[in-house]
């Protein structure tokens, strides 16, 4: 199970300090509990671990059956934000690094509509024309402009190839159950449909189709994931200081009442870079309105130590660390001796390479701490897929204590739409002809 470790931050702060903050977590996890706080109608992700039906499972397995005896060599995951980081993280963690490269992927995972680079695009477009493809579309309205671009074009092509009732057999949407464009056109052509709940936001929707279909299709254990959520979801139950969840909450929110707005998400396995992007946007999202909230960011150590390192040694004084530290790795490799020993490093013979990245970690924290930066310490037995299903409920539930704590929606995103309008007017859409008309003044 998840543990917190407070012991290497405990220098930077007083017990009484600690206790004030821990008294607005309690009363912030009361809100998420009672649902009685801002954004309460988005609060289906609380329950998933618990109530995700077998049937859920299976048909997402089911999926990875079918477009295994169709052949098919290469999926397509379209979606943007939510419906993209959670299963793209899960897969770097889980995938072997080089899988592609050996060939050991089947089907192949990429992704599509979470930019609009057409560089990106067409550089798809090659490998999908060399490829038996199928399409997972996520997306609950179908009208977001990234995605919606981006299965166009592909499902024009799929049309092409297969027919539209060979296309029929190789998508499969994820959307809402009753309304959008996306739920509309699967009616019409008969796509097979995955429902994401309307008390569901994107970023909290790993643990639902959004995140386990993708992942069951790479050949995954989404029940494993499910299992770990729920133990998850049992250790976070508690309003005292055995639960994780409000011990992260408590701590992170003691350091921002001491001006460190900066929180860097620390890990020392390159495989969990992209579990650090899909934790940025649940934080970030979550917890940046109304001109509050921790600034997340991240690093993969040791690598940017030769290039972050010295500014989190000596720079502002305005940042934390918060380090994943992972007990067991999934593969061993011992350091052998040389005889001429050129490089010195004959005193490291016999050795996993890990110990030497484990003392990397506990150097680098010391030296961090000394240098006036908190770290506090999350702790996991290794990757697999339960301790994902563990790390995803567990910084779900922490981040709606935690915004509660400073009192803001963690559930909603009125900011994330002001780009969007000034796109959809520069873009020439109808009925924002005033807006660019306005915005083209400006430039």
């Amino acid at each position: 199970m998840i543990k917190i470790d407070l012991k290497p931050s405990a220098s930077f702060y007083e017990k009484s300090q600690y206790d004030e903050m821990l008294a607005r977590a309690y009363s912030a996890f009361d809100t998420l509990e009672s649902g009685s706080g801002a954004g309460n109608d988005f609060l289906g992700w609380n329950r998933l671990p618990i109530e995700t039906p077998q049937s859920l499972i299976d048909d997402c397995n089911s999926v990875a059956d079918k477009w295994k005896w169709l052949g098919v060599e290469l999926v397509v995951v379209i979606g943007i934000g939510g419906s993209y980081l959670g299963a793209k993280c899960a897969l770097e963690a889980l995938s072997h690094t080089f899988a592609s490269q050996l060939g050991k992927t089947s089907p192949q995972i990429v992704f599509a509509g979470q930019n609009l680079s057409q560089d990106y695009l067409c550089d798809l477009m090659d490998l999908v024309k060399v490829r038996s493809t199928a399409l997972i579309v996520i997306s609950k309205s179908g009208t977001t402009t990234e995605p919606a671009v981006a299965f166009r074009v592909l499902k024009h092509y799929m049309e092409d190839k297969y027919g539209r009732k060979g296309s029929r057999e190789r998508i499969v949407a994820v959307t809402d159950a009753k309304r959008g464009a996306l739920k509309s056109l699967s009616s019409q052509e008969g796509y097979k449909t995955f429902v994401i709940e309307d008390n569901i936001g994107g970023r909290f929707s790993v643990l639902s189709p959004v995140g386990l279909l993708p992942i069951a299709v790479a050949g995954f254990d989404i029940q494993a994931m499910i299992d770990g959520a729920k133990d998850a979801y049992n250790a976070t139950l508690s309003k005292d200081e055995s639960n994780p969840a409000i011990q992260y909450a408590t701590i992170r929110n003691l350091f921002y009442s001491q001006g460190k707005k900066i929180e860097i998400l620390v890990n020392y396995l390159p495989k969990l870079q992209y579990f650090s992007e899909w934790w940025k946007q649940l934080y970030g999202e979550s917890e940046g309105k109304d001109g509050k909230g921790i600034f997340p960011a991240s690093v993969n150590f040791t690598t940017d130590l030769h290039s972050m390192g010295q500014y989190i040694q000596d720079g502002e004084r305005t940042i934390f660390e918060t380090v994943i530290s992972v007990e067991k790795t999934n593969r061993k490799i011992n350091i052998q001796s040389d005889e001429q020993n050129l490089d010195g490093l004959n005193f490291l013979n016999g050795k996993e390479i890990e110990e030497c990245n484990r003392m990397a970690q506990l150097g680098t924290r010391l030296a961090h701490i000394d240098g006036g930066v908190p770290n506090v310490v999350i702790e996991v037995e290794k990757i697999d897929e339960y301790t994902l299903g563990e790390l995803f409920y567990f910084f779900e539930k922490a981040c709606g204590i935690s915004a509660y704590m400073i009192d803001v929606n963690p559930f909603n995103q009125p900011g994330v739409e002001a780009y969007k309008k000034n796109m959809f007017a520069l873009l020439g859409k109808p009925g924002y002809e005033e807006e660019a008309e306005a915005l083209l003044k400006r430039l």
